[in-house]
């Protein structure tokens, strides 16, 4: 993820707010993602409430027992086989995707592989619910360089979208949906050495998925995507996302208007900075997709960065808009 406002990375676009007519308001990213007035919301507040908060957070926990997740090193093998068993035994269909990557600051290429969990297969309208799954090799926002290197798990920024979603494994085939759903994992997000504006390559897993995609058209079609980025702060905060709402904007509006149905306070009303990440290479092949992140959450890219400072309740606000949405989905 490259922030693009507020001064992380790059300068960019200033903030700016906005009222509840934003989620009024036509975005330019056109979604085929028609949705049902408000189906049996007894229904789909029911599911809702069955996502486990607590369990969400022992997977983040032992996701962050393992070590550093790093692309091609053997924390990230460890971690391939643990959500191999954990999907499998929930009943969804493991995919690979494999391809090899060279960063521009290393001297040899690497393996790496997304990983596809897609629940009721069959279905040929289909969405995704991603998140990269790989942590940064070095925790480049400690003040003291000298710690830049010691081990980072990264529980939030590469944990908690992963252990959001192990969760929903045990509830995907029981509610009522009626499009196919992929879990689709990213390596490669943050395989950065030399994070300068000019220095490292971005989202190998997302580009190579999004290519993909292009070049060999599978014979299903995917309507939307949400992706998963530091959801499990505590007192996470979710504004909107600038190119989300330029790219996807009946997506964004969407989830946002059950957001505030649900009173999931975590997802804020207004205008946040541009951001660089997993989503613009889906949308650059036709796949509105949206970007639930907190980019004010304090332990960014430092060693602090642990499950204790996550929270069960920002996980359970995320899943519960997503359950929701997933039924209203027509």
């Amino acid at each position: 993820m490259i922030r693009l406002a507020g001064g992380l990375i790059l300068a960019g676009l200033a903030l700016a707010s906005c009222g509840w007519l934003l989620l009024g308001q036509k975005g330019s990213g056109k979604a085929d993602i028609s949705v049902l007035d408000k189906p049996s919301e007894f229904a789909a507040n029911r599911a809702a409430d069955q996502f486990d908060g607590k369990r969400a957070m022992t997977y983040l926990e032992d996701l962050c027992r393992i070590g550093p997740r790093i692309s091609g090193g053997d924390g990230m093998r460890k971690q391939q086989q643990l959500l191999e068993k954990h999907f499998e035994t929930l009943g969804g269909r493991i995919e690979w995707q494999r391809f090899t990557a060279r960063q521009k600051s290393q001297r040899k290429p690497i393996e790496m592989a997304n990983l596809i969990v897609s629940w009721h297969p069959q279905r040929q309208r289909r969405i995704i619910l991603c998140s990269h799954y790989d942590t940064r090799p070095i925790a480049d926002q400690e003040l003291d360089r000298r710690k830049w290197t010691e081990p980072f798990v990264s529980a939030n920024d590469g944990g908690s979208g992963v252990a959001l979603l192990m969760e929903m494994g045990h509830l995907i085939k029981k509610i009522s949906v009626r499009v196919g759903v992929d879990f689709v994992f990213f390596d490669g997000e943050e395989y950065i050495f030399d994070p300068a504006p000019q220095g490292d390559i971005y989202f190998f897993g997302s580009e190579h998925f999004a290519q993909t995609y292009r070049k060999n058209p599978p014979s299903h079609q995917y309507t939307a995507a949400v992706l998963l980025d530091m959801i499990g702060g505590k007192n996470a905060r979710f504004p909107i996302e600038q190119n989300s709402m330029f790219q996807a904007g009946d997506l964004v509006q969407e989830l946002w208007k059950i957001a505030a149905e649900q009173k999931c306070i975590a997802f804020a009303n207004e205008m946040g900075p541009e951001v660089r990440d997993d989503h613009l290479a889906l949308n650059r092949v036709r796949i509105p997709a949206a970007d639930i992140i907190d980019l004010d959450f304090p332990h960014w890219h430092r060693l602090s960065d642990i499950p204790a400072n996550c929270s069960a309740d920002s996980l359970e606000q995320v899943a519960r808009v997503l359950l929701v949405w997933l039924q209203r989905l027509k």
